[in-house]
């Protein structure tokens, strides 16, 4: 395999970084195709197991790693919100070894935590993985199985609990649109991802959650929490029988993406690679069957795709944020 100094690839390579960003994938003849991968890369998720994020970095990591040769490591690095993860990847070297698989708190958590920087303007965009509704449900003890019931159950038992992944993820912010919408109390209850959050939800501890549907769907099917309504536009064809948000408050819609990102001055033949693998891996039969049964869309597509949605987002967010005054600890 023909190695390359790092210094000699970074300075072959600068003079892509600039089309990239314009969404231009070809790499120059002079990169040598087979200088990367040469070991090991790490993912790093920014929140705890058994949610979806995990479950699509281990999903695409499988069949990456069969593709070029070499392993993909998974690391769960949570806390404060899912930044921390961020972060350490963020700080990485920018040498292709190291990539952030995170969702839209890239785009939302900057804005809830008052950061000095904004995640979705420093990391480089690599690929969008998939995207899907979040979740509104209830513990089957509290008896309601639709918005309205559990709307008319808080009115006269305000304050109970209700999980998300995180401080400044896409479900805080849907939380507290739906509590304005409904002008109901009800109290976040942040984890360091859904696999907690869940875990407590169906154990009874807390007894609503606004959580993907990955780590819902078989707690539902065992009849443990009832699935109220979906942030989408439409009903997910996997969940053709739980209503959407939209249907009880109209333009109550908030989807949830999935991507990979790269440290800032990462080579663009590197993404480009990366970018190529992630979206043959989107392609594979058994992964969209995996996708599928999690009720998660595989999307795919160029660098530029992902990251201007998530620039977007970024600014919904902005605006968001401030006019439901959502804040740290909120």
């Amino acid at each position: 395999m023909t190695k390359i100094g790092r210094r000699t690839f970074i300075k072959s390579a600068a003079a892509t970084t600039t089309a990239l960003a314009s969404g231009m994938l070809a790499a120059p003849a002079i990169w040598a195709q087979d200088a990367y991968p040469s070991k090991p890369i790490r993912f790093i998720v920014p929140l705890a197991p058994g949610g979806a994020i995990d479950f699509i970095a281990r999903a695409v990591g499988e069949r990456m790693s069969t593709s070029i040769g070499q392993q993909i490591v998974v690391e769960n690095r949570t806390g404060a919100g899912g930044t921390l993860g961020m972060d350490s990847a963020m700080k990485s070297d920018p040498d292709g070894y190291t990539i952030l698989i995170t969702n839209d708190n890239a785009a939302s958590a900057p804005h809830i935590m008052s950061l000095a920087y904004d995640y979705t303007k420093v990391l480089l965009p690599v690929c969008y993985l998939g995207r899907h509704g979040q979740i509104l449900a209830a513990h089957a003890s509290l008896g309601v199985k639709s918005v309205k019931e559990l709307v008319d159950y808080v009115k006269t038992n305000p304050g109970i609990g209700t999980a998300t992944s995180g401080v400044g993820s896409n479900q805080h912010v849907i939380l507290e649109w739906f509590k304005r919408e409904a002008n109901i109390k009800l109290d976040h209850v942040p984890y360091r991802g859904a696999g907690q959050a869940i875990n407590d939800l169906v154990a009874g501890h807390v007894k609503t959650a606004f959580l993907g549907p990955t780590s819902m769907m078989p707690h539902a099917a065992a009849g443990t929490i009832n699935m109220l309504a979906q942030s989408t536009a439409k009903r997910s064809p996997t969940l053709p029988n739980v209503p959407t948000m939209d249907e009880t408050y109209k333009g109550l819609i908030l989807e949830a993406w999935y991507a990979a990102f790269a440290p800032a001055n990462t080579p663009a033949p590197i993404i480009a690679k990366l970018n190529a693998e992630m979206n043959k891996a989107l392609k594979d039969p058994k992964l969209i069957d995996t996708f599928t049964k999690g009720a998660i869309e595989p999307v795919g597509g160029t660098p530029d795709d992902i990251g201007q949605l998530a620039r977007a987002d970024s600014e919904k967010y902005a605006k968001l944020v401030k006019e439901l005054n959502i804040k740290v600890g909120g």
